[in-house]
């Protein structure tokens, strides 16, 4: 399951939305674009901070701090993943060049 919300970290943060996905044996869920985001969680082995530090040059943002924090919990590849990651603000958080956390 993936979820988005706004907050400092999942602990505190307000869910906004949440998402399911699976790659396996094909690509299902309520994610938008299950394909596209399986394709890409393969290409970088299920290693999802390679996907949140993949952001667009030169997208303007403000420097607000109004945090968003994503998360993944599920199983990849047989092995238990849970992965969290803050944003200062939802620009940046739409900065990142992916379509696993794009919900």
């Amino acid at each position: 399951m993936f979820s988005y919300g706004e907050g400092e970290d999942a602990g505190s943060a307000a869910v906004r939305r949440a998402v399911t996905l699976s790659c396996r044996p094909t690509s299902t869920g309520t994610h938008p674009t299950p394909d596209r985001a399986c394709a890409e969680l393969r290409a970088v082995d299920g290693e999802f901070g390679a996907l949140t530090a993949r952001t667009e040059h030169g997208r303007a943002c403000t420097k607000e701090w109004r945090p968003v924090t994503v998360t993944a919990e599920g199983v990849w590849e047989g092995r238990r993943v849970w992965y969290e990651h803050t944003f200062p603000n939802p620009c940046l958080k739409n900065s990142v060049r992916s379509q696993v956390f794009d919900f």
